[in-house]
């Protein structure tokens, strides 16, 4: 994998989302996402799809960490409570690891710590070739 900061900066989506990188480590990782208008639904909070892509591009900095390419083969999210204002937080954790498959949780949290969403994802790390 590219340094982490210079693999973030290739996701044109994510950049395009407002999506901020903040740290990488091997296993983890943490972006953020300030909400504006850009984020909303109709009701008025912060559109599944947003939040999904904030989640989606910890677990992809997270899974590629290792520096071993891995892509998404499954992903799921639960929301749990919805947001409106201030700031959003994804971090990644590495849940299990081998060979061929590994697995992330990924927490949404907004600026005081409370749950916005859990997400869940796999990848398929490619093997390298000898």
């Amino acid at each position: 994998m590219d340094e982490p900061k210079t693999f973030f900066v290739k996701d044109a989506y994510a950049k395009q989302a407002g999506i901020e990188f903040l740290e990488v480590s091997l296993g983890r990782a943490k972006v953020k996402m300030a909400i504006t208008d850009r984020h909303k639904n109709s009701h008025g909070t912060v559109h599944g799809g947003a939040i999904f892509t904030l989640a989606d591009t910890a677990f992809a900095l997270a899974s590629n960490s290792h520096g071993i390419p891995a892509a998404a083969i499954n992903a799921h999210i639960s929301y749990v409570k919805s947001a409106t204002t201030g700031t959003l937080f994804a971090q990644a954790e590495e849940f299990s690891i081998n060979p061929k498959i590994a697995t992330y949780t990924v927490r949404v949290t907004d600026e005081s710590g409370e749950n916005i969403a859990i997400f869940q994802g796999m990848v398929y790390r490619k093997t390298p070739r000898a």
